[in-house]
């Protein structure tokens, strides 16, 4: 593997009726809390006024920003920014899933700096600072709360970018699986392929002695795949809810990658998508992801085959190498079917008619990928099976 430094100083606070905690954590800063939500759903199932209640407990002034987007927009990101030097915000509170908690890692940072935000989110330059914050999860799907990323889009200029900033992790996160019981079954089910996109970006890698990182994606991988059902059949089942939240979190706080940069292209591709579309993350992931792996399987064989044969149980008896790997793909795609993800950009009624604008946006910062470095016409490629 290679070297490595890890840090992740969230603390994560889990488990049923931890939102109690949230008085105490609160103390150490400050009073002016500015709370964000998304579109009022955690205002139907309780959650809203069990936060209220603990800020209320703690003493807090609360200020609110409701209306963040599924992919959080950059028009919203200002909102917040705007909010928090006005009102002179101590403390920012995400209540929802990874798309509110995104938009308050952008409104920290923004909220430190002169100029426009999207400055730092396009990497022109670093964060000079953050205000401090952190969240209530009610969505187990992106694990951003616990990592430092972020991914905001630009929809006047229809750019989606992902961005990063080592000090700014959540300073805790409240993780109540049962917060997530109102989640319907069609963002779970896009929650379940984003956990699963996550952990496939670090697991393709061509990075050599990595057992542990490898062993960790596979059993995460199984573990998911092996709820899912459970959870779909029924909604309510805090085991399942608890097993799918905490697997989250661990796809994408850092652990799985130590030693082995992952490949993160998929991604990249499904940005590009999800920019001009506006299609939900999971959903562009389901279908594009074993598009991917069709179109680089040759570049990466022998960890295709592994997936095939620890992931997906494939026998490879008799079969060449290629066989094994092809078929752990359409075990993928056949598993996502089973659960009711798309598994066509027609399903969202995407077509030719904007695959160029598509690829040149996925291309804005040159070739991208490990397993296979792509260029536009590979990209270009993935979009057309995915049709």
């Amino acid at each position: 593997m290679n070297e490595f430094v890890h840090m992740n100083p969230t603390k994560l606070i889990f488990g049923q009726g931890t939102l109690s905690r949230l008085a105490e954590e609160l103390k150490p800063f400050g009073r002016k809390v500015l709370v964000a939500y998304g579109g009022g759903s955690i205002k139907r199932n309780g959650v809203y006024d069990g936060v209220m209640a603990q800020l209320k407990e703690a003493g807090a002034e609360v200020f609110e920003l409701g209306g963040v987007e599924p992919n959080p927009r950059l028009s919203t990101v200002h909102k917040g920014v705007d909010l928090c030097k006005k009102e002179g915000i101590d403390f920012l509170l995400a209540v929802g899933g990874g798309s509110v908690i995104d938009c308050v890692k952008a409104i920290a940072v923004g909220a430190k700096y002169d100029g426009d935000v999207w400055d730092i989110i396009c990497k022109k330059l670093y964060a000079p600072g953050a205000l401090p914050y952190g969240a209530v999860l009610t969505l187990a799907a992106t694990g951003s709360e616990m990592n430092a990323a972020s991914v905001i889009t630009n929809w006047e200029t229809k750019e989606k970018n992902g961005w990063y900033a080592h000090f700014n992790h959540p300073q805790f996160s409240i993780l109540d699986p049962e917060f997530t019981y109102s989640v319907p079954r069609d963002q779970t089910v896009n929650g379940i392929v984003d956990i699963m996109s996550h952990i496939f970006e670090q697991y393709f890698h061509h990075t050599p002695n990595a057992p542990v990182q490898d062993g960790f994606c596979e059993s995460l991988l199984r573990t998911v795949i092996e709820t899912a059902p459970k959870l779909l059949d029924d909604l309510s089942d805090y085991e399942s809810r608890e097993t799918m939240m905490y697997a989250g979190t661990m796809a994408l706080n850092g652990t799985l990658a130590m030693g082995t940069p992952g490949d993160w292209a998929t991604h990249n591709i499904e940005h590009a998508v999800s920019a001009v579309y506006d299609i939900a993350h999971g959903a562009g992931l389901a279908i594009l992801f074993p598009c991917w792996m069709e179109h680089v399987l040759d570049d990466g064989l022998a960890r295709f085959k592994r997936m095939a044969v620890h992931v997906f149980g494939i026998d490879p008896a008799g079969k060449t190498d290629r066989e094994t790997a092809l078929e752990g793909v359409r075990a993928l795609r056949a598993f996502w079917t089973s659960i009711g993800a798309p598994s066509r950009l027609a399903d969202f009624g995407i077509g030719e008619e904007r695959l160029e604008e598509m690829a040149d946006k996925a291309m804005a910062r040159g070739p991208f990928g490990v397993v296979k470095q792509l260029g536009r016409e590979d990209v270009l490629a993935i979009y057309r099976l995915a049709l």
